[in-house]
């Protein structure tokens, strides 16, 4: 992709406007706390106290609408004592002298930066605190006063958190619509099923349901019975719906025998989509009866054998356990503890996974790395220019860096072209409203409040209506102190644009594309699938010794690597570079390929022996193949090499080694010819 169609693809990302599902309550609520410190500054204390304390509400509330399963008090205290922290220590350094505070921002940012190592809300959150102290430390005179400033940051980010807790909104909301979106999006699954046996299926659903799934200690005592065990029983669903589907091993592709699978998968998406209903509103399922008759017929045996009936058979029994899970009030799952891999750690026991994850970026290719350098040298730069032009507030060039930087492309010019535009509305709707009603300080802090409670209502519609939001906030935020507009408009908007293209410009000067590791990236899920696949494999081969655990491990493996493929292959998309040894093309038939023997994979786990099964001989021989085959493929695809199947051919292949015998369970046969042509298929599209 060029560089000019580059440019229009990001600014019409950042443009773009989401149809998402507002919250108006949360908003509310959140609003209601920035008027409460707002008010009280205003009443008490003066309109400096009070704009310090409507930065602490404001950005703690910002924490908590962020796609985090920790609980909402706790970010929102987070945010708004390390915002107090920094409020302080930024005016105790800079006070004194101003290459001192320059120092001490280049460190701030820079651990900021980093801190995007530990995930998109530590980033976000630390961003914000070093954006919002480039003014909060002109508030104070003295030590004193900064003391005072500090405490009533950190007093905003109380007020938000205590709200939160006194005033609960659809308490487990977040992670109720995790769980019920994971068994819509197996609902929807499994009524594609009927038309397109092999149709793809997106495992993001299933795990984010995993990530609301992982709990604190504490949280998991409080946990609704509901949300315990239905996700589990969601992931054991979709390979049986899989098999079920699939000709090759389940029933062939027309006659009666298809007609009832595909009644059969009709029903399932009934029951799931009755089951997502009732966890997502709390209420009793309410599921038609004729879904279970079908279920439940009796005549599936007449129509199927073999594997398909072992499926059938298979899947009524988990949507059975799905709906008594589902059923609020039921009492399922209250008595069974999480197991350690599903509890989250809490925020001490955080540190040092944080710790361990940002010294894991700390090497010279890392994006991580580079967009901590990135950011620091242009927050410190447009510092500088901010302050060397002739306007007054010269921190918001820095502000609006610090705020537009991310570790990739298109996410920085988009948010750039955003914020420039954003800015430009809001401070031209607040200027006028400015005119037109010459607001007091009482009425400038209440249309501040207003400006921010729609801010946080539209903050998920995208990142260009937020900043009209955000615009008109800062100007009635600060007229409320005196200020006129007439004083921070022109220079707002001249230092907005200077610090969006110096954000432009850095990534330009030293970026972190991500299409020269796409050769990596695909390498890592190629990995992930053969360790998956051989894990499988190695259940056949010794049924009485295999753990569940040890395929359930690499499974979850296998879908982050594809995840990993996925967002890189959407981040490269947008990427002003020549694709370097994997073209697009490429790179979607090698996706195909990849996925497709994931699937094979999976049909193989939906049909795994219980302890009292027999080994299936060859099955072990068959696994370490697979395991060294794509080894070696994942090696050959970072060397720019055409990866070869030998060892797998040699055993699936006519004439080869013997595999399978008479104890085979009826699926290992075809699956395994399956994975040989998925494997195959990779090659292909590394070819072209």
């Amino acid at each position: 992709m060029s560089w000019l169609r580059a440019l229009k693809h990001t600014a019409q990302a950042g443009m773009k406007v989401e149809r998402t599902r507002l919250e108006p309550l949360v908003a509310l609520r959140a609003a209601a706390g920035l008027a409460i410190v707002i008010g009280f500054g205003l009443a008490f204390l003066g309109p400096a106290a009070a704009a310090s304390s409507a930065f602490g509400a404001f950005t703690a509330a910002i924490a908590t609408f962020q796609k985090s399963w920790r609980p909402r008090p706790v970010l929102a205290l987070a945010s708004g004592l390390t915002l107090a922290v920094s409020t302080f220590v930024g005016y105790l350094v800079g006070s004194s002298h101003t290459t001192l505070f320059l120092a001490l921002l280049a460190v701030w940012t820079f651990a900021a930066g980093l801190l995007w190592a530990a995930g998109p809300t530590a980033g976000i959150i630390a961003s914000g605190n070093v954006a919002v102290m480039l003014v909060t430390v002109t508030l104070p005179t003295s030590v004193a006063q900064a003391a005072g400033h500090a405490a009533m940051i950190a007093a905003g980010g109380v007020v938000q958190a205590l709200l939160i807790v006194l005033f609960p909104i659809r308490r487990w909301g977040a992670q109720r619509d995790a769980l019920a979106d994971a068994l819509a999006a197996e609902a929807d699954y499994a009524r594609r099923l009927r038309h397109d046996p092999v149709c793809a299926f997106d495992p993001q659903p299933l795990m984010r349901a995993r990530d609301a799934a992982t709990v604190t200690a504490r949280q998991a005592r409080r946990r609704p019975a509901e949300l315990h065990g239905a996700r589990g029983l969601a992931e054991r669903v979709r390979p049986v719906l899989a098999s079920l589907a699939d000709p090759a091993v389940g029933a062939p592709a027309e006659g009666p025998a298809r007609d009832r699978v595909r009644q059969l998968l009709d029903a399932a998406g009934t029951v799931l989509d009755a089951a997502a209903r009732a966890i997502r509103h709390g209420d009793p399922v309410r599921l038609p009866a004729p879904a279970l008759a079908v279920l439940k017929s009796p005549d599936t045996a007449d129509l199927l054998t073999g594997a398909p009936l072992r499926a059938a058979r298979r899947l009524a029994a988990l949507l059975d356990d799905v709906l008594e899970t589902a059923e609020p009030g039921s009492g399922r799952g209250r008595s069974v503890a999480p197991d350690a891999s599903m509890l989250r750690p809490t925020l001490t026991a955080l540190v040092p996974m944080v710790l361990r994850a940002v010294r894991a970026e700390l090497h010279p290719d890392s994006p991580i790395l580079r967009h901590a350098v990135r950011v620091t040298v242009v927050t410190c730069a447009g510092y500088l220019i901010g302050h060397a032009l002739p306007f007054g507030h010269g921190y918001w060039a820095p502000m609006a860096s610090v705020m537009i930087m991310r570790p990739d492309f298109s996410q920085t010019y988009a948010r750039a072209v955003a914020r420039f535009t954003g800015t430009l509305v809001g401070v031209a709707v607040a200027t006028g409203i400015v005119q037109l009603a010459h607001p007091g300080m009482y009425l400038s802090g209440f249309l501040a409040v207003v400006c921010a409670g729609l801010m946080y209502v539209l903050m998920r519609t995208g990142y260009a209506v937020s900043q009209v939001c955000v615009s008109a906030y800062v100007v009635f935020l600060l007229g409320m102190g005196g200020v006129r507009w007439d004083q921070t408009v022109p220079d707002r908007v001249a230092l907005t644009l200077v610090g969006g293209l110096l954000a432009m410009l850095a990534y330009a000067l030293y970026p972190a594309w991500e299409t020269p590791r796409l050769r990596n990236r695909l390498a890592d899920w190629i990995a992930a699938d053969g360790r998956y696949a051989a894990a499988v494999l190695g259940h056949y081969a010794a049924p009485a010794d295999a753990r569940r655990e040890d395929v359930r491990t690499a499974l979850l493996a296998a879908r982050d690597a594809r995840i990993d493929w996925q967002d890189a292959v959407d981040r490269a998309a947008g990427e002003p570079v020549r694709h370097r040894g994997l073209s697009r093309a490429a790179a979607d038939g090698a996706g195909d390929a990849v996925s497709a023997f994931g699937r094979n994979a999976m049909l193989l786990e939906a049909h795994l022996p219980d302890r009292s099964h027999a080994p299936v001989p060859g099955a072990a021989a068959l696994a370490e193949a697979v395991r060294a085959d794509t080894e070696a493929a994942a090696k050959a695809v970072r060397e720019r090499e055409v990866p070869r199947w030998e060892r797998v051919r040699a055993l699936v292949a006519d004439g080869g080694t013997p595999v399978w015998d008479a104890r085979d369970p009826g699926v290992l046969r075809a699956a395994g010819g399956q994975l040989l042509d998925a494997l195959d298929e990779v090659s292909e599209a590394l070819r072209a």
